[in-house]
């Protein structure tokens, strides 16, 4: 939305034309993907195991918008980051207490 003119707000083909854009086009794929296989993970696992895996995304999020998209990420901002990536940790090392069908 950066490269498009702030006419955007008043033309509805121009946000059709930015959806369409290869970048946000991939956006959408991949968030896509990441659903599917969110919901996947939480068919297959409990929450308490599934939710350290994607606390990972967190972090790589920082990351990434850092290298890739030259994005200030500030040192508050850091720490957020790894506070909530510590808090998906420490959920990660509860123990399991679903019942699984087949014992029911």
């Amino acid at each position: 939305m950066k490269h498009l003119s702030s006419a955007v707000l008043f033309d509805p083909l121009s946000y059709l034309k930015a959806m369409f854009s290869p970048y946000v086009a991939l956006g959408i794929v991949l968030l896509t993907l990441w659903l599917l296989t969110r919901m996947a993970l939480l068919s297959w696992a409990d929450l308490s195991f599934v939710l350290p895996l994607t606390g990972v995304g967190y972090i790589l999020a920082a990351i990434f918008g850092h290298w890739f998209l030259n994005e200030a990420v500030s040192p508050v901002h850091w720490l957020g980051t790894i506070l909530v990536f510590i808090g998906t940790g420490l959920v990660g090392m509860t123990t399991q207490k679903t019942v699984g069908r087949e014992s029911k």
